[in-house]
């Protein structure tokens, strides 16, 4: 076999694992940009050491103790990412301020085909790793040690063995399940809110995503209230307000947010969830990118709005078109 089929082999070999690798990233890292790079680096150190590769695991196996590796690095250097509601109290929207922070701050959302494998025979499996990308859920994540974070993901959603961990992690049976054991202790502390999937919706999820976007193209915020939880937030991202209710999300929108009235919404998937690329009217009659909305729904509720202002980053990676006539 020659050295050019060889080489484009591997690389086969390598790029197969590309998707649930920077799902495992993700997790880790909670940023969309951060997990691609981490892979990237991971695949690139894969083919430099592959000669270095005793095969006494399997490559799968290989490739995640290198991608680990590759995260603990950036964790070190750039620490956890947050939601609004991690960093700030509620406002009101009659005392709302808007205060921007670094984009390094804040958890990012992340197109599901990015992260989600395709191919996966078992619907449990699927479940679990749908749910394990919400946005609550790798919030909760940014509050576990980074070692810790890993074993979680490992154990709790790869399902893999006490003894491949303590493998993957150079430790000992005994330590992955006492970081195990504190992991669960601590999201139990912080018990990430419940949201549907959305892939597949049912029937009743899909009237009210209708009715949501019938509500907020239309304006209509009495129809919009009835859409929401008691309890359901809307965050805006790079700012650090939230706000919490109908009562001040309906003010919000009429008051400091009154720019969205005549928005269109385009509609993709992130994190598991229903979301909408959000377009605000501009000059001519154009619409033009304002928000990649990540929409939380439970129980036949909106339980959260989050609004990722940052389009530039987020339309693309999302394939939303840049404007609409």
């Amino acid at each position: 076999m020659s050295d050019l089929s060889t080489a484009t082999d591997l690389d086969s070999r390598l790029e197969k694992h590309r998707v649930e690798l920077t799902g495992y990233c993700y997790r880790m890292l909670g940023s969309a940009f951060e997990a691609e790079d981490a892979v990237q680096d991971t695949l690139v150190r894969a083919w430099r050491s592959y000669e270095k590769f005793e095969g006494r695991s399997s490559l799968r196996s290989w490739l995640y103790r290198i991608a680990t590796n590759v995260c603990l690095d950036m964790l070190t250097a750039s620490g956890k990412r947050a939601r609004p509601m991690d960093l700030t109290a509620p406002q009101t929207a009659s005392s709302a301020v808007l205060r921007s922070r670094p984009e390094v701050t804040w958890l990012e959302p992340v197109p599901d085909a990015r992260v989600l494998p395709t191919a996966v025979d078992d619907p449990a499996e699927t479940a679990v790793a749908r749910e394990s990308v919400r946005l609550a859920f790798v919030a909760a994540l940014q509050h576990l040690p980074p070692k810790q974070r890993a074993v979680l993901i490992l154990r709790e959603v790869l399902a893999w063995k006490a003894s491949e961990v303590a493998e993957l992690l150079g430790t000992t049976v005994a330590s992955v399940n006492s970081a195990l054991q504190r992991a669960r202790s601590t999201l139990a502390e912080s018990e990430p809110r419940a949201s549907d999937a959305a892939d597949p919706l049912d029937e009743e999820q899909q009237k009210l995503l209708a009715r949501y976007v019938a509500a907020f193209e239309g304006y209509d915020m009495s129809a919009l209230t009835s859409l929401l939880h008691e309890d359901a937030t809307l965050s805006m991202p790079p700012y650090d307000l939230w706000l919490r209710g109908p009562e001040d999300i309906v003010a919000w929108h009429l008051g400091t947010g009154h720019g969205c009235r005549g928005s269109r919404l385009v509609p993709t998937v992130a994190n598991g969830t229903p979301a909408f690329g959000q377009y605000r009217p501009g000059p001519g009659g154009r619409h033009e990118p304002w928000a990649l909305q990540v929409v939380e729904i439970s129980d036949g509720k909106i339980v959260g709005l989050n609004a990722f202002l940052d389009t530039a980053r987020w339309f693309p990676m999302f394939g939303l078109p840049d404007g609409l006539s």
